[in-house]
């Protein structure tokens, strides 16, 4: 009997890894690709800086700072392998006065336990040799770090992924998720229902981003994943004044939030921005700044955890808009 193929809901960079490396290890089996958009990396893939961080931020001895550190090395190589953009332009962490030093005190031992290469402290001086136009009281500076192109990276993944015969469905969004199997899976599959189509698969791997949380729950309804998108908002630096910026510059992180602070950020195409702020986003995929979804916006307010974040941090919030 013909074994079932192996589903992957999701067209962005990690649901097409996770696709690419299952026909790896399952040669004999397809592989079928579910993405909702008419084409790849619509969305959080082709939506973030393309910065390849070096380690610096993450705890030492985690499965993250792990993952990290081996993660840019199987880019670097992927890259070279398939001739994409990958450009070591380094990294500035700047403390502004005394009061930041502690932290980056702190972040330099995570990065130095963590194998972040050629890491080193510098001064004032040191910096503006680095970045002219930048000033501090002292960094971190990471060589190492550099940017790519995700959206491109995920692009060549899918092309491994036909390559090795699997199958790409594209404008397909999933409806409905039927674990007739039991929660294993089982003999009888679990069938994934599209507009077009329904197709049966022997397992289902579900990386649908923003979406995630409720593809989840379409499959398994005692999910208690939740999303709360936040945005990113960027602004472009002129053309005649990105030679003032060189490689990456980053302010010293504020602890009590899951983001790096507004830093500069050179592209691989030549534009250099400055961003992103961190602003409650009123519509899971709306990258404008008046974007509004009844349906994301109910969702939110329906769970409780949303207000008691929002107790404890509105005044941050009012700040980044």
């Amino acid at each position: 009997m013909e074994e079932l193929p192996i589903g992957v809901v999701g067209g962005g960079i990690v649901g097409l890894a996770i696709a690419r490396e299952l026909t790896r290890r399952f040669a004999d089996r397809e592989v079928v690709v579910f993405e909702k958009e008419a084409e790849l990396a619509a969305h959080q893939t082709g939506h973030n800086s393309g910065v390849v961080h070096a380690g610096i931020y993450y705890k030492p001895g985690s499965l993250k700072a792990e993952l990290c550190r081996r993660g840019v090395a199987l880019l670097r190589e992927f890259c070279e392998e398939h001739d994409l953009d990958y450009l070591e332009c380094g990294k500035l962490v700047v403390a502004l006065d005394e009061s930041e030093l502690g932290r980056l005190d702190a972040l330099e031992r995570s990065a130095t336990e963590n194998g972040v290469p050629r890491l080193r402290r510098v001064d004032g001086a040191e910096i503006r040799e680095i970045e002219p136009h930048a000033a501090g009281l002292a960094a971190l500076h990471s060589p190492s770090t550099a940017i790519a192109d995700y959206a491109a990276v995920a692009r060549a993944y899918a092309h491994d992924v036909q390559a090795a015969g699997g199958t790409i469905h594209l404008s397909s969004p999933v409806r409905e998720i039927d674990r007739t199997g039991g929660a294993s899976g089982g003999s009888g599959g679990i069938t994934v229902t599209t507009p077009t189509q329904s197709v049966r698969v022997s397992k289902l791997v579900i990386c649908a981003g923003l979406q995630a949380d409720r593809v989840a729950r379409n499959g398994a309804p005692a999910a208690e994943a939740r999303i709360v998108p936040f945005r990113g908002e960027y602004m472009d630096i002129s053309p005649a004044k990105r030679d003032l910026i060189r490689g990456l510059i980053y302010p010293v992180p504020d602890p009590r939030y899951p983001f790096l602070g507004v830093h500069f950020t050179r592209r691989v195409d030549g534009v250099v921005d400055i961003g992103p702020n961190a602003v409650l986003a009123l519509d899971r995929e709306g990258y404008g700044r008046f974007g509004f979804r009844g349906r994301d916006v109910a969702d939110m307010a329906s769970w409780p955890g949303f207000w008691r974040m929002a107790s404890q941090h509105w005044r941050t919030g009012v700040n980044e808009v």
